[in-house]
């Protein structure tokens, strides 16, 4: 497992019946996990004195309840990088963090290629491996169904100093997107891409990653350069294991541009127990690295 563990503003303090504590700068929270089935201690006196605590709903969703006092949105930082973070639906704050080991990991990617770089980040959500990557150096085309996460997204980048890169905010279905580029004739040196596993698109388009994550991958390996530098996907849907998508990947890439795939899940450190926190798969075909 590959665990994210640079982070100073973000903690993962402790996980059990459910229920992950916390730390997001000075903002203590308490979200549902349905994969923490362990019954552990809560020894942490700070599950007592949480700002606020997500409630699922047995008719699905949920809401937030405010314990003490907090404000409507708040900023962390990583690195270079920061984040304006507010409590949304669905427990979500408008950052993964497990994530920042996939900031790192294409960062790096971009900076050893020592040439112009151009990423395709689809799926783009409020934009924080589209700020990795342009920081690194990248030119990013960023594309998300949702306005509002695509200007989120903009909030971010000008909170960390980068509005002024080499970036495209689109709002857009990212399938369409790839058949409009395709038919450009315009193509990348890298794609990233972080799918829901349910969602619809602007035009009310249902999106299931079971069933359209491989035509979706076909696609998008159309739009590949002739230097393909990576190529990296992200799931949190249980039935997607890393070796799955891994599979995808080396099927449909390594035979026509060679290079490798690599796949693995991506977790957080648990400070209480000192163990890993599983928190989604990544599988990423490597060119040119």
């Amino acid at each position: 497992m590959r665990a994210a563990a640079e982070w100073k503003d973000y903690e993962l303090l402790d996980a059990s019946d459910g229920e992950r504590l916390e730390r997001w700068g000075d903002i203590i929270l308490v979200r549902p996990d349905p994969q923490i089935i362990w019954k552990t201690q809560k020894n942490d006196k700070l599950w007592k004195e949480a700002h606020a605590r997500y409630h699922r709903s047995q008719s699905g969703g949920g809401h937030w309840e405010r314990l003490r006092q907090m404000p409507e949105s708040w900023q962390i930082s990583y690195g270079v990088l920061k984040f304006n973070l507010k409590p949304m639906g669905f427990k979500h704050t408008g950052l993964f963090p497990e994530q920042a080991v996939n900031w790192d990991w294409m960062s790096e990617a971009i900076r050893r290629a020592g040439r112009p770089v151009r990423i395709l980040n689809l799926f783009g959500y409020t934009g924080a491996a589209t700020l990795a990557c342009v920081a690194a150096g990248a030119h990013v085309t960023h594309v998300d169904a949702s306005k509002g996460m695509v200007a989120w997204g903009r909030e971010n980048a000008a909170l960390s100093g980068l509005a002024d890169r080499p970036m495209r905010w689109l709002v857009d279905d990212c399938g369409k997107f790839v058949l409009r580029e395709q038919r450009r004739g315009n193509t990348y040196d890298a794609i990233v891409m972080d799918p829901p596993s349910y969602g619809r698109g602007p035009g009310g388009e249902v999106w299931k990653l079971e069933d359209q994550i491989y035509p979706l991958l076909l696609e998008c390996a159309a739009l590949m350069s002739e230097q393909p530098l990576f190529f990296m996907v992200n799931s949190y849907t249980a039935g997607l294991s890393p070796s799955v998508m891994g599979y995808m990947l080396d099927s449909i890439l390594t035979p026509r541009l060679g290079g490798r795939t690599q796949a693995d899940e991506i977790g957080l450190p648990v400070t209480q127990s000192g163990l890993v926190l599983p928190c989604g798969a990544t599988a990423i075909w490597c060119g040119e690295i």
